[in-house]
């Protein structure tokens, strides 16, 4: 019997108020709000056609979630319990700043980003753990897929399986074709400046950086395909090498087909991805923002989306016998079956729906003590018995390599 406010109308936007209508004897109450009010209103009309029966009850507002007083006043005139931020990762500072002046709980799926720097880390979240602490008040940071499903799948590793995990590779395969010549599967913007960022993986207690795209192997994704992947730096890289201190190498890994990078490098190569502003007919403006507006917005693509996805964690070293051990724990979406349930593709569904189990677990009190945590920082059993139940079924693959040295 909960009271949530949802900072987001996008794809992900969409699957969280959809799960969270499908979850009604939790999420009795959800404003969803975002700057464009009307795509909140469409979300809820078709939360009324396709989910009738559920009891939860829906409202829409427009907000600046750059604004902090803003956000502050809506959050005090709806009296919420907990903030879902599914916004863009340039506003989580901001949405935390407003969630602590009001007293709320604060829940987001990526870690802050700067408009100005290409640059994505904790550091600035990790920052707010004293003031959430004093206030009483959690603040679960990524909570998606990757970060958090993954998290998770760490966790249950280190829980279940091993005494030490001592390599950790994070697979993510998007095994699907959307019908267009170039798109992105979440926000342009983000997705863009991730992958044309230099790489990172930790390995013997530091950082090694990469050039973009520089190293690749062809990994096999169990039932959906084998398929050449790239390393690239992934925040959740950055707490679970803390959290899991014997770990010795971790990377991300992450597909993408010829086509895509034959795109992506045309348009760097002429400037078309960079965040410095320039002037255009008096106007400054960064290239990559131009970009965006001509880009399919990912939420777009869910109708004609095929395929699957394949997201993992592949642990190895010392299980709880003290034998050698590697094993690997997945999920696999299907986009058709994603469109047809909550109409999205299966990026945004992999996301939203881990951020619905993460608000649940919190509201329920489960995952629930002041402070800002990362997901892996608690049980992951029973976040793993709700992705069961909530359309994210996971399983395991034991003794078989997938990703090599």
């Amino acid at each position: 019997m909960s009271r949530v406010m949802i900072i987001g109308a996008g794809g992900v936007g969409n699957v969280v108020a959809k799960k969270c209508a499908q979850n009604d004897s939790v999420f009795t109450e959800v404003l969803l709000a975002s700057r464009t009010v009307s795509k909140c209103d469409r979300i809820v009309a078709e939360i009324r056609e396709h989910f009738p029966q559920s009891q939860t009850q829906f409202t829409t507002a427009a907000v600046d979630a750059d604004n902090v007083p803003e956000l502050a006043a809506l959050i005090r005139s709806f009296g919420p319990e907990l903030v879902i931020n599914v916004a863009l990762p340039y506003q989580d500072l901001t949405i935390m700043d407003a969630c602590l002046e009001t007293g709320v709980h604060y829940l987001d799926t990526a870690n802050y980003e700067p408009r100005d720097v290409a640059k994505f880390e904790y550091s600035w979240q990790w920052a707010y753990r004293e003031r959430f602490e004093q206030a009483g008040l959690m603040a679960l940071l990524g909570c998606g897929f990757d970060p958090g499903a993954t998290n998770v799948f760490t966790a249950y590793h280190a829980k279940h399986h091993f005494s030490e995990i001592r390599y950790l590779d994070i697979v993510d395969c998007n095994n699907g074709s959307h019908g267009k010549a170039f798109a992105t599967n979440f926000n342009p913007e983000i997705n863009i400046r991730e992958i044309t960022a230099n790489g990172r993986y930790w390995e013997n207690g530091q950082w090694v950086e990469t050039a973009p795209l520089e190293i690749s192997q062809d990994i096999y994704y169990p039932n959906v395909a084998t398929r050449k992947s790239f390393v690239l730096y992934h925040e959740e890289l950055e707490s679970l090498v803390i959290n899991f201190p014997t770990i010795q190498r971790a990377r991300f890994w992450m597909t993408f087909g010829e086509q895509y990078i034959k795109y992506l490098s045309v348009l760097e190569s002429v400037g078309m991805t960079s965040i410095e502003p320039i002037n255009f007919r008096g106007e400054e403006i960064a290239p990559i923002e131009f970009l965006k507006a001509v880009l399919p917005a990912p939420e777009s693509l869910a109708a004609d989306y095929t395929g699957k996805t394949c997201i993992g964690v592949q642990a190895r070293g010392i299980g709880k016998d003290g034998s050698e051990l590697v094993n690997f724990v997945y999920n696999i979406c299907d986009h058709a079956e994603a469109y047809r349930e909550v109409q999205a593709q299966a990026i945004s569904y992999t996301t939203g729906v881990p951020a619905m189990i993460g608000a649940m677990l919190m509201l329920q009190g489960e995952w629930m003590k002041p402070g800002v945590y990362n997901v892996e920082e608690f049980d992951p059993d029973p976040f793993i018995a709700a992705m069961n139940v909530w359309g994210l079924p996971v399983d395991e693959l034991a003794g078989i390599e997938l990703v090599r040295d």
